[in-house]
């Protein structure tokens, strides 16, 4: 047994040696893998006002009484969050208190839309405190499709990114396509397609 001890710690150290070649391997090729994978951001339709054009106008009434102007400049110099949403939808329930969070960290105001039932809508709301405007004309204007869907408006009332929203990348994938000078992700990355550079 004593005569075999060397070979044995020979053996296991050629053997986490292969191992440790093997895991340097494979965190290269993530590494490559997540060079080439494309950001996912928010989906965006090709539906309803263009970015980079003035929102429409609209005179609102939140549900709580409210009265509100949607469109035009802002009054506070903050841009805006146009989040459309439903009861009945169980992500849009998920994404309503990141949408709190995620707008305070960025300064920005958020107007939650949607159409239906005024009781259900309270009752999701309940605890946000954000403001709620129940209207369909909304929707029609900006011709949204899918929920739970965004608007970012600047300060102006221009608007700079939209588009289909799931989790908080998807909200932070606005702001960053604003930033970038694009309305949405698929913008930016058709725009790297065409001048050949990598995403």
């Amino acid at each position: 047994m004593e005569a075999a001890l060397p070979y044995i710690v020979v053996i296991q150290l050629v053997v986490s040696l292969v191992l440790a070649v093997l895991v340097f391997g494979l965190a290269r090729q993530v590494g490559i893998l997540h060079e080439r994978v494309a950001p996912m951001g928010a989906m965006t339709s090709d539906h309803g006002p263009s970015v980079g054009e003035l929102a429409p106008t609209l005179a609102l009434t939140t549900l709580s009484g409210q009265p509100l102007d949607l469109g035009g400049p802002s009054a506070d110099g903050r841009g805006r969050l146009l989040l459309f949403v439903s009861p009945d939808c169980p992500v849009c329930k998920k994404l309503l208190p990141i949408a709190g969070s995620f707008t305070k960290s960025e300064r920005l105001e958020v107007v939650l839309i949607g159409d239906g039932e005024p009781t259900a809508q309270r009752a999701m709301l309940q605890q946000l405190g954000l403001p709620f405007v129940n209207s369909s004309q909304v929707g029609m204007v900006f011709q949204v499709g899918k929920l739970p869907y965004a608007i970012l408006l600047d300060a102006d009332g221009v608007i700079r990114a939209k588009g289909l929203v799931n989790n908080r990348e998807h909200l932070e994938s606005l702001i960053v396509a604003e930033e970038l000078g694009f309305g949405s992700i698929q913008a930016y990355l058709a725009a790297k397609a065409r001048s050949g550079a990598p995403a």
